[in-house]
């Protein structure tokens, strides 16, 4: 399995995986069990990190892919975000029910409900991730297993910081006429009136039964990110803007002019799981040239890197 263990300059252990046919690479911190790193093969950064994240307990990893669970933002009780990000993950012996990774560059992490987590939230509960890279592709495979002698219900979101050149260049498309929260205006409920989602301020809405496909186009990189998606319903849409990002301790002034985060989630309607029931999602990050047509992603335009 082409992976390194290794820690990073702040101490912290990290995965490093290796996709050795084109060297594009991705880096997965134990601390949350998250992918904090993606690049392609000429060695530029796909997502977001923050200059001033934290790495270590308590503060989650600001940037990367976190991994909200069981709860999404402040939709419940818990703590924003739920707890997961917040702990340390193993890694996963034995991921079955999934085929073993073999040469793959994929790494298998578990984190496992605690005495001090049934505190908070009594559940008992394993969560493995599957992350792989491939050429222009990163694909994380979250399950949740009930342990429990009762049933639970859970919200689940993969939070995707992007980086991207300049908000006010992006465009997301797969989301138009859709209903959606908006939590600037108390989860009031409204339908999508653009043809394409673009950015002049603060946002932060969850879509509602969206598509398995959503395009994230960065015109002044001439590069597309496509998400899709199985098993996560919802779709949330994030930028701070300045005020917001100002006010945000682990975040750069000016760093909203380069994120935004488009996330895969289940969150309107938490998962049911039965005691030894489990739930399987699936999310992969691919990039593709940024040529459409009538707002279609052009198959045959599939590249594996930046042009």
């Amino acid at each position: 399995m082409p992976l390194n263990l290794g820690n990073a300059r702040d101490g912290s252990s990290r995965v490093i995986l290796y996709d050795p046919s084109r060297s594009s690479s991705a880096e997965v911190s134990l601390y949350g069990g998250q992918v904090v790193s993606w690049k392609n093969e000429r060695r530029e950064q796909l997502l977001y990190m923050s200059s001033k994240a934290q790495m270590k307990p308590p503060k989650a990893i600001r940037g990367g892919v976190p991994i909200c669970f069981p709860q999404f933002g402040n939709f419940g009780a818990l703590e924003r975000h739920g707890f997961a990000r917040n702990r340390f993950w193993s890694f996963d012996n034995d991921p079955s029910p999934l085929p073993p990774a073999n040469q793959q560059s994929t790494v298998d992490l578990v984190l496992k409900s605690t005495e001090d987590d049934l505190k908070i939230w009594p559940h008992s509960f394993e969560l493995r991730v599957r992350i792989t890279i491939s050429p222009g592709k990163l694909t994380i495979i979250p399950r949740v297993r009930n342990t429990d002698p009762k049933a639970f219900s859970f919200m689940f979101t993969l939070r995707n910081y992007l980086y991207v050149s300049d908000i006010s260049e992006v465009r997301v498309e797969g989301l138009e006429t859709l209903d959606y929260l908006d939590n600037l205006m108390r989860r009031e409920r409204f339908t999508e009136q653009a043809d394409a989602i673009t950015f002049d301020g603060e946002i932060d809405r969850v879509y509602l039964n969206t598509p398995t496909k959503i395009a994230i186009i960065d015109h002044e990189r001439k590069r597309t990110i496509e998400l899709r998606k199985e098993g996560m319903p919802n779709a949330v849409v994030w930028n701070p803007w300045d005020k917001k990002a100002k006010s945000i301790a682990d975040m750069g002034d000016e760093d909203y002019q380069t994120m935004l985060c488009v996330d895969s989630g289940a969150i309107d309607t938490p998962i049911l799981l039965k005691p030894c029931e489990e739930w399987r999602g699936r999310q992969e990050l691919s990039i593709v040239s940024s040529s459409y047509c009538s707002g279609q992603l052009d198959p045959r335009k599939v590249i594996y890197g930046d042009h």
